[in-house]
């Protein structure tokens, strides 16, 4: 069938794609494609069970042809899915799947450069792990701590980045629609993207700031701990399970403004790049780049905060618990002004800068990834169901 060989071309060019990556390529991506093939293969039983037609299809019409004797009676084709027309019902599943599997790819595709902007967000760093630059940074990890130092953490954040995405996608594109419909109907509404991805922030970061503090405590220098569940039993003994949760505030602090740009940002770029909002994936890659690009050069101040706060790094000449106005080392940042004030006390105000170009680095391939995945699987899955629901009216009028 042509919506098979269709999928079979995009699962080729996606594995390609998977296998450049680097570092990443030789671990990361093996898993990422099996775990796809795994979320695929499942995908059809989700939005197969939800039979509502897909918004924007061309009924099958029935068209009576008169020749002098019997009516004949064909089937007129239909057109190509609407993919971002999809019905009430079957969206929200679709939406999920879709949104998880980008998730993962996303983060894991890109997770040596997210261990590379950690150690640079150091307030303190060691002497062994000053770093003049990104590619510095991967280079000397690998060559003294092993080539797979760079992936430590992947699996919590494999673990956190499938639901917190499902939520994410879903819920953006849920409010989305139905904010966009009584705002300005009919059209692009900025004001309904932002509030959309405001909300959307909200449960993706509920469910992923736990994975987010095991996974940059086993990315620091020298971290103490010997796996995420070794790490995950320290952290609650010695702090508590709000230790889980402490930079929560904080990460939506920062990605609240960040969603906001990411989101207004990428859908103006859609107005330009995809007015008729087809699935373009050059387009949907560009948009998803300079959006992600745009959206974390603003809000790095806060990434440091946040970096303070989830690794609760150990520093030398601020005031020590107990000690009033004595130097000693500070072990615990217990909020965001208190962040604000260390962060400016030892590094002014270039240390709200701190690891601006691997941040960005990391963001531009990443939010890139995760829309041209997002929107391949949402259009493959719309458009698999579009090709199965067809076959299956055809067969039903044959039975007739």
């Amino acid at each position: 069938m042509e919506a098979d060989g269709f999928l079979r071309r995009r699962r080729m060019t996606a594995e390609r794609a998977g296998g450049d990556a680097g570092v990443a390529g030789a671990s990361a991506g093996a898993e990422v494609r099996w775990l796809g093939g795994r979320i695929w293969g499942v995908s059809e039983s989700l939005v197969g069970s939800l039979s509502p037609r897909i918004g924007g299809e061309t009924e099958i019409k029935t068209v009576i042809q008169f020749s002098g004797g019997a009516p004949e009676v064909t089937l007129a084709d239909t057109s190509e899915p609407d993919y971002e027309g999809l019905p009430q019902g079957a969206s929200t599943s679709t939406h999920m799947v879709a949104g998880a599997v980008a998730g993962i790819m996303e983060h894991c595709l890109m997770f040596p450069i997210d261990c590379v902007k950690t150690r640079m967000q150091s307030l303190q760093p060691e002497p062994a792990a000053r770093y003049r630059n990104v590619m510095d940074a991967l280079r000397r990890i690998i060559t003294t701590e092993g080539v797979w130092r760079p992936m430590r953490g992947l699996n919590a954040t494999a673990v956190g980045a499938g639901p917190a995405h499902a939520l994410y996608f879903a819920c953006y594109e849920k409010l989305k629609k139905s904010l966009g419909d009584i705002i300005h109907p009919g059209a692009n509404s900025h004001l309904a993207n932002g509030v959309a991805g405001c909300v959307s922030t909200l449960l993706h970061d509920a469910a992923m700031n736990p994975s987010e503090v095991v996974k940059q405590r086993l990315q620091m220098y020298n971290s103490p701990y010997r796996g995420v569940m070794d790490c995950v039993r320290a952290v609650w003994q010695s702090e508590g399970a709000a230790a889980f949760y402490r930079s929560y505030t904080t990460q939506l602090t920062m990605n609240v403004p960040f969603q906001v740009l990411h989101f207004m940002t990428y859908e103006s770029l859609q107005e330009l790049l995809n007015p008729h909002r087809q699935y373009n994936p050059s387009s949907h890659m560009v948009s998803g780049a300079l959006a992600g690009a745009i959206a974390a050069a603003a809000t790095t101040p806060l990434d440091v905060c946040k970096t303070l706060l989830n690794t609760q790094e150990s520093l030398v000449g601020l005031p020590a618990a107990g000690q009033g106005g004595g130097q000693g080392t500070h072990r615990h940042i217990t909020g965001l002004a208190h962040a604000f004030r260390t962060v400016y006390r030892l590094g002014g105000l270039p240390g709200f800068f701190k690891g601006v170009q691997a941040r960005v680095i990391y963001q531009m391939p990443s939010t890139a990834i995760s829309w041209s995945v997002y929107e391949f699987f949402k259009y493959g899955i719309t458009k698999h169901q579009h090709e199965k629901r067809i076959a299956q009216r055809r067969e039903g009028e044959k039975e007739k």
